[in-house]
């Protein structure tokens, strides 16, 4: 066995396949969590973490105050660690309850390792247990760095309780999705903010809620595709109980939602600069994204289309991306903009 770098940056970026076990007996530790906690969408906890660290450090250096990087890290990793540990508890809670047995959705899109044999329920139990304990570890040196404070301790708890019960029950109960929203997107990047900031602000939870929303418009894309098979299931999603036409008019709502809340921070309490309307360069995949959104699920893959069954999910995961990309670039912009030409803005 060797370190795999390239494998490292390759399942950061996309869902691995892999059916082979002597494949993934050959591959180190770290690549065979990236795989098996599927990186390359846990990586939306990283841009959350980013995003709070730009808006933490841009109001540090209008303040005086200094950007701690060492906590930043340690949050970001753990954060990271964490959402890795909730896709392992994932599988073992819907493999446990026969969910995932038989040619399951989540099968046919990425590795389940305990679908394919490539380890067993107490292989499955000690990784959930060593990410789970240093996600913990990261959490603590928060709740250290704040002095244990209340909002701390409250945004842990509650970062806890959706970790644990996310798969079960409350993506059973049609609110996972809420959940998904309510944690990427205004608790995690505030939470990230007052860890490095030790103050709250009311708009930092709403610049929040735009890379929420687009995460969670994956999230509920996802759940569609799946929707058939959940039903079989039980599985009680969002797009299970309300049904899939209610779920894309959800998810393409969502999608508007994002720059209309932009344009609010830009305009009305002018928290954001001019600059931060770079994310409308992501029009094209935001509409690409509404746009599929109008017709019901293809019956099969459409011809060209590679990622089956994957189908709004790949619309939305797109958009997020190009999305994404652009709301960092625009925050640092916006950042640098304030801290050296602080009346250039002002309009």
């Amino acid at each position: 066995m060797h370190i795999n770098f390239a494998m490292w940056r390759k399942a950061s970026w996309q869902l691995i396949k892999m059916d082979d076990k002597k494949e993934w007996d050959s591959l180190d530790v770290i690549s065979k969590w990236l795989i098996a906690t599927r990186s390359a969408v846990t990586m939306v906890t990283v841009y959350s973490c980013i995003i709070a660290g730009i808006l933490a450090g841009r109001d540090l250096a209008q303040s005086g105050g200094k950007f701690d990087w060492l906590t930043f890290i340690i949050v970001t990793l753990g954060l990271f660690i964490a959402h890795g540990t909730n896709n392992i508890l994932n599988d073992y809670t819907d493999f446990t309850r026969g969910v995932d047995q038989g040619y399951y959705f989540r099968t046919q899109y990425g590795v389940h390792p305990l679908v394919q044999n490539f380890w067993d329920k107490a292989t499955s139990i000690r990784w959930f247990i060593v990410s789970g304990v240093l996600a913990t570890l990261a959490g603590v040196y928060a709740l250290f760095h704040t002095n244990f404070s209340l909002t701390t301790i409250s945004l842990f708890a509650f970062g806890a309780i959706v970790l644990l019960a996310y798969t079960y029950p409350f993506k059973y109960w049609g609110i996972g999705e809420l959940m998904i929203f309510l944690i990427w997107g205004p608790i995690m990047i505030t939470g990230v903010y007052f860890v490095l900031t030790g103050g709250w602000n009311w708009n930092v939870v709403l610049a929040g809620v735009p890379f929420g929303l687009s995460v969670v418009s994956i999230n509920i894309a996802k759940h569609i595709d799946k929707s058939d098979d959940d039903r079989k299931k039980g599985v009680g999603t969002f797009p299970v109980r309300a049904g899939e036409a209610v779920a894309r008019r959800v998810t393409q709502a969502s999608t508007v939602l994002i720059y209309l809340v932009i344009a609010y921070l830009v305009f009305v309490p002018r928290y954001f600069t001019p600059v931060m309307l770079i994310v409308f360069l992501a029009y094209k995949e935001a509409l690409m994204a509404i746009g599929v959104m109008n017709k019901a699920r293809p019956a099969e893959a459409p011809k060209g289309w590679d990622y089956w069954p994957v189908w709004f999910a790949g619309f939305a995961f797109n958009h997020n991306r190009k999305f994404g990309g652009y709301l960092i670039l625009a925050l640092i912009v916006d950042m640098l903009l304030r801290i050296f030409l602080p009346t250039f803005w002002v309009f």
